[in-house]
């Protein structure tokens, strides 16, 4: 998310987290705009403009350092660290250290195989979610599925979310889908008029037939 009003709207649809990503190399860069995304992160659902659920904050990171992301969960008062990179477990345990008590941390693998699925184990007591997203050349938002059967795989205690090119069709897809540790659903770049800015009809729509 990026735009005010966009985020206000889509905040108003009751959901539970909202996402700004802080990598200079994604269209959907917050600093884009905002350099300063205190706003956005957390003025915006405060200044009684609006009645809504305060969505949790999300703040995106890709192998960024471990300073710099705590600088922003402070500037911005952020829920989440989203890790999208090839971050170690030493990093993430650098970062716990470093974050106030409270701050969860999701760390993003990207699933194109089975045995890719393996790799949660080195994360396994680092992180309090993770969230398995598409695997491409691309650092998330492909918009691209992969087949969610190898998540049966996953016996893992951390819940996860589930990515990957979920879109307005999809609805019965995600309905059917069952696992134990599944604690939600990723929606980005399908329900996108343009990137960082959401369909917020097509996202309602959806949200409706799901729930």
């Amino acid at each position: 998310m990026r735009e005010p009003e966009n985020i206000q709207a889509v905040e108003q649809l009751d959901v539970d987290m909202l996402g700004f990503i802080f990598w200079p190399g994604s269209p959907r860069y917050v600093g884009q705009i905002y350099p300063k995304a205190g706003s956005l992160a957390d003025d915006l659902s405060e200044n009684g403009r609006y009645e809504a659920k305060k969505a949790a904050r999300v703040g995106v990171f890709v192998d960024d350092n471990p300073q710099n992301i705590v600088a922003h969960v402070q500037n911005c008062h952020l829920q989440y660290v989203q890790l999208h990179g090839s971050e170690s477990p030493m990093i993430i345990d650098s970062l716990r250290h470093l974050l106030t008590p409270g701050i969860r941390i999701i760390k993003a693998l990207s699933i194109g195989s089975p045995a890719d699925m393996e790799r949660y184990k080195v994360y396994e007591g680092h992180v309090d979610m993770f969230l398995f997203d598409t695997k491409c050349q691309s650092v998330g938002g492909s918009g691209k599925q992969f087949d969610w059967s190898v998540l049966n795989a996953y016996d893992g205690s951390a819940p996860f979310l589930l990515s990957g090119g979920i879109g307005p069709d999809d609805a019965e897809r995600v309905k059917g889908f069952r696992h134990s540790r599944l604690a939600g659903i990723d929606l980005n770049s399908r329900f996108e008029a343009r990137p960082a800015v959401k369909d917020v009809s097509a996202l309602r729509r959806f949200l409706d037939e799901v729930r």
